[in-house]
């Protein structure tokens, strides 16, 4: 009797066993979680701060016909300035982001320049600057944009009084201020905060160097006063170097995309 029994109870605990895994194999297999993806698509605002200097080559001339009248030197300055800007990014592929962009400069890059002609020097600054691009950007992390971006550029230049190079004197002429346009290329990184450990979803850093090229140009020397043309002119081509660092708000960022593979 007690080995009819114990061969019953195993029946069934065996036919128990087997409708058990005869219906977890008839079951759906449920799909893995969606794996967050960064999408870096969307419109995005900035604001910062740098540092930077500018070189130019420089020579005196004859107003009237551009004839030199010295040999060429180089003069430069350096300082701070502040930025903001905006602009639009896609993401074209995992890996890889296009973008348009256009930000302002504001500070004073300041610096000398010369008329070894006469013995005057004066005080130049670069005032502000705009620039309008485009940028190509890998991702060398779902949250790390490295890129490198080009475009067109435009920039203000601050008028000065002259005075003898020697003395320090004033000597009743000064310059006025002016234009150039120009190219530029740059490069940088540009990152989401929350790798800091900060939960931050939408705000970036981004630092980014940039170099400048200015058509050059004839700075009229005048007369205090009248503004006449004293007859020679400092030929100025300035060559603009910038470093910096700026807080990034991205509209479109507050949560990542996700993908299933």
């Amino acid at each position: 009797m007690k080995k009819l029994l114990l061969a019953l109870t195993a029946a069934v605990a065996f036919s128990g066993s087997a409708s058990a895994a005869d219906m977890a194999a008839r079951m759906p297999m449920k799909a893995p979680p969606p794996l967050p993806v960064a999408n870096w698509t969307g419109f995005y605002i900035f604001a910062g701060a740098g540092g930077g200097l500018w070189n130019a080559d420089t020579f005196t001339s004859v107003t009237a016909t551009g004839a030199p009248l010295s040999i060429n030197q180089r003069m430069g300055g350096s300082g701070w300035f502040g930025t903001v800007g905006g602009g639009y990014d896609w993401q074209v592929n995992p890996g890889w982001v296009v973008g348009v962009f256009g930000d302002y400069q504001f500070g004073s890059l300041r610096g000398s320049i010369q008329d070894p002609v006469a013995g005057f020097t004066g005080t130049e600054r670069m005032q502000d600057a705009w620039a309008a691009g485009v940028r190509l950007g890998y991702l060398v992390a779902p949250n790390v944009l490295s890129y490198v971006n080009g475009g067109y550029s435009g920039s203000h230049w601050s008028g000065t009084n002259l005075f003898g190079s020697l003395s320090g004197v004033g000597v009743g002429d000064h310059t006025n201020s002016f234009n150039r346009n120009g190219w530029f290329v740059g490069g940088g990184v540009e990152n989401n905060l929350n790798i800091f450990g900060i939960t931050a979803p939408g705000w970036f850093m981004k630092t980014e160097y940039r170099s400048s090229f200015y058509d050059s140009h004839a700075i009229n020397e005048l007369v205090d006063g009248t503004n006449a043309l004293v007859g020679r002119d400092i030929n100025f081509k300035p060559w603009v170097q910038t470093i910096s660092t700026s807080l990034v708000y991205r509209f479109n960022w507050g949560g990542p995309a996700v993908s299933h593979y």
